[in-house]
């Protein structure tokens, strides 16, 4: 399998935080990769030999989808060969871009097609006819370019700010202290962030938190666990197992030996 991380371009930076491409061309092999919380949801173009379908829903998806936050683990499984085009979304532009209520499709998947959207199938007809990779991208960026230029005034910029300062500052921040930063009530804050987000401000923060200390995990950038629960501002060992196995539904030894 080969994975690409892309920058995308400045145009969509606002609202795209990275651009992913899985593709595997032996078409033997069923596939299957594991996703966890990482506070981000996004866009899917998925062309696939044997259909794409995710567990533990067992829905088989179509070409072109929306997903929510991912909070508990899922697995994408693929017969044969495939392609995912995956564009990470900033939580905020959802309730405005797509008119799905976050929250509704956290854990979830949205068969785009359904927002009844001309440029949405003109996206997809363009997508299942190119053969080129930079002219799908293209495609896609030019959709959600579209979307945003028509429903930009709709989004809420302060919430914007507020999940860099928490996407910066890797989940390690006090949610009193940025509502004192931003200038806003806390009650107004915790309503604005969860209409848009879909989570609350303390939920966001504690799934960046685990997005590093998984990232950190993985790359083997430590030498003993307790490296990983201090560097990522959790209390003590036993609370980093705690919301490590929320989110993974397994231990960090366990993971490990996967």
């Amino acid at each position: 399998m080969e994975i690409k991380k892309i920058i995308p371009e400045i145009d969509i930076g606002l609202f795209v935080k990275n651009i992913l491409v899985f593709e595997e061309k032996n078409k033997s092999e069923t596939t299957i990769l594991p996703f966890y919380a990482d506070g981000y949801p996004g866009i899917m173009f998925q062309e696939t030999s044997g259909g794409l379908s995710v567990r533990p829903h067992n829905k088989k998806m179509p070409p072109l989808f929306l997903y929510g936050q991912t909070i508990q683990p899922i697995e994408l499984v693929m017969e044969g060969a495939y392609s995912l085009i995956i564009f990470q979304l900033y939580p905020f532009v959802l309730k405005s871009f797509f008119g799905v209520h976050p929250k509704d499709i956290n854990d979830n998947c949205y068969d785009l097609t359904q927002l009844q959207d001309s440029r949405i199938n003109d996206a997809i007809a363009q997508l299942t006819t190119a053969n080129e990779l930079t002219t799908k991208l293209a495609t896609i960026t030019t959709f959600l370019y579209s979307v945003f230029q028509s429903k930009k005034d709709m989004l809420d910029f302060k919430i914007r700010q507020s999940l860099q300062i928490i996407i910066d500052q890797r989940g390690q921040v006090n949610i009193t202290e940025l509502c004192t930063q931003l200038k806003i009530s806390a009650r107004s804050f915790e309503r604005r962030f969860l209409a848009a987000v879909g989570v609350s401000p303390k939920q966001l923060a504690s799934i960046i938190r685990f997005d590093a200390s998984l990232n950190q995990l993985n790359e083997g950038d430590y030498n003993l666990l307790t490296d990983i629960v201090y560097a990522n501002g959790f209390a003590d060992q036993s609370h980093f197992i705690r919301v490590f196995k929320a989110f993974t539904g397994m231990t960090p030894k366990q993971f490990g030996k996967r």
